[in-house]
């Protein structure tokens, strides 16, 4: 019998922001909005980020209205696109190697909770892509998964497990009407 949640009895022990509450104030009121206007041009949105303590490698471009929870929990290398409307859910750290694609509207996840807690603590866990890969349009990418060199994630999957590095991981196919 599966037991009924408690959600008042939510405390999210173990989870730790990474900053003060100053800091996470200063990057979710004033600094994440501005990163992610269509005004704010990219060397001005890398910049934003790393004075946020993002590290970012040379090269690499993020597109505007990219949502990034938290930019001292992210890594990425030379040469990587983040494009347009993605989201970087980032409660544990994401790594981003070099010369990888995050497409349009791509969601890559470390959070999650445990379904079989009545209070529904959190399940979290790093997620890290390698370099050469590439998550598609709309793509998902959950808590604790790597995707490996040179792997490819379609548009829409849905991604729990690792993905080997060179394997393509498709979407199922659509119903036909």
């Amino acid at each position: 019998m599966t037991q009924r949640r408690r959600l008042a009895t939510f405390t999210g022990r173990g989870y730790d922001k990474g900053r003060s509450t100053l800091q996470c104030a200063a990057w979710a009121l004033v600094a994440e909005p501005l990163q992610r206007s269509v005004l704010c041009p990219p060397a001005v949105r890398t910049r934003i980020l790393r004075a946020f303590g993002a590290e970012i490698g040379e090269g690499t471009l993020i597109r505007h209205d990219v949502r990034i929870h938290w930019p001292w929990k992210l890594s990425v290398g030379e040469n990587s696109w983040i494009g347009v409307g993605a989201w970087l859910l980032n409660l544990e750290p994401i790594t981003i190697g070099s010369d990888v694609c995050i497409s349009q509207g791509a969601m890559l996840c470390t959070g999650s909770h445990r379904a079989d807690d009545p209070s529904f603590e959190f399940d979290n866990a790093p997620v890290t892509v390698e370099d050469g890969a590439w998550i598609a349009l709309r793509a998902t990418v959950l808590r604790g998964v790597t995707v490996g060199e040179g792997a490819v994630v379609g548009a829409t999957a849905l991604v729990t497990r690792d993905v080997p590095a060179g394997e393509r991981v498709l979407a199922p196919a659509a119903a036909r009407v």
